[in-house]
């Protein structure tokens, strides 16, 4: 049986769930194919010595980071501690990169990799509020900011933080197959294959509760009631506000404009409706708002490049799921 050494990066300021996520997905995905061993999952970190996560949990490493030898997976996860990374971190990425197999970084650790010059000339990705400035910093990398994950060769980039769990999720299907990897995600109750990419977070991950009553009222009233007039017009005589003072207000408060706002409410109102009832298409469109199975199919293809009709094949379950819990599998000393 082959097993894969899998590195992951400490240092201060990590992000916990950066190294955390991809840990536990490695850590089951051996003993979910029935091979447990498969995978060797070691942290390392500068002088082996601790670390505190940018959250301020403190991490114990398992090797000095210098002292390390060439993994086949190496995994750089991202944190605050990427904001002004020590030189002598970054030589050490690139060394150690040089003989791995695979070299993966999950959120902003992609900094770490163009910094030792490892994504030039290759598409990245990184997390969504940071993809400007990694293009920025470095124009030689071909920065996308939609996808959860990029693979360019031997080097994958995740978007942020959560995303990590999504890259490490393929990476275990890669090496061990759709059912070894589907039970791992099902163990962490996550998607196999997330639908969209990560533009659908940027807008809806920044939208907030308005802190005015009558906006959060509005707020309340969209989610409620989806298939309802949500024009600016009607929505600014509910808060009683003119519409083009609403405008400007909901989306100070709020983050977004209402129409993207309600765009991304109705999406997860149909989303829910498909994955949980048997309804059809025509009567869903209606019910969200669209008005037509064909206006919600653009609007489903626009957000999570996929149709409806796909996405309820994809993941509405169509009998209960087996309950099969995975098997013991404590990290190798």
């Amino acid at each position: 049986m082959t097993t894969r050494s899998v590195l992951i990066v400490l240092f201060e300021g990590v992000q916990s769930l950066d190294v955390t996520g991809p840990l536990e997905v490695f850590a089951g995905g051996g003993p979910a194919a029935g091979r447990p061993g498969s995978y060797l999952v070691r942290t390392a970190a500068p002088g082996g010595l601790p670390v505190r996560t940018g959250s301020g949990l403190r991490l114990l490493p398992d090797l000095d980071l210098d002292l390390a030898g060439t993994p086949h997976t190496l995994l750089v996860p991202g944190g605050h501690g990427t904001a002004e990374p020590d030189p002598a971190l970054v030589r050490r990425i690139a060394e150690l990169a040089v003989g791995a197999e695979r070299v993966v970084s999950v959120c902003t650790g992609a900094f770490l990799l163009a910094a030792a010059g490892l994504l030039a000339g290759r598409r990245a990705t990184t997390h969504w509020a940071y993809c400007d400035s990694l293009a920025r910093r470095f124009p030689d990398i071909r920065v996308d900011p939609e996808p959860i994950f990029v693979r360019d060769g031997r080097i994958a980039s995740s978007a942020g933080v959560t995303a990590g769990i999504d890259l490490a999720l393929a990476l275990v299907e890669e090496d061990h197959g759709r059912e070894a990897a589907l039970l791992v995600a099902r163990h962490l109750v996550v998607f196999l294959h997330r639908p969209g990419g990560q533009a659908q977070f940027s807008v809806q991950l920044a939208a907030q509760l308005a802190e005015r009553r009558p906006l959060r009222e509005v707020q309340r009233w969209i989610a409620e009631h989806p298939g309802s007039d949500l024009s600016v017009d009607a929505l600014a005589a509910r808060a009683a506000l003119s519409p083009r003072q609403f405008a400007r207000v909901f989306k100070a408060e709020v983050g977004v404009s209402p129409g993207r706002y309600v765009d991304g409410v109705r999406l997860e109102a149909a989303r829910r409706r498909l994955e949980e009832s048997g309804d059809g298409i025509e009567e869903i469109a209606r019910s969200c708002g669209y008005g037509t199975a064909e206006a919600m199919r653009r609007a489903f293809v626009r957000a999570l490049a996929v149709p409806p009709m796909e996405y309820r094949r994809r993941f509405r379950p169509v009998r209960p799921l087996p309950v099969r819990p995975l098997p013991a599998h404590p990290l190798p000393a």
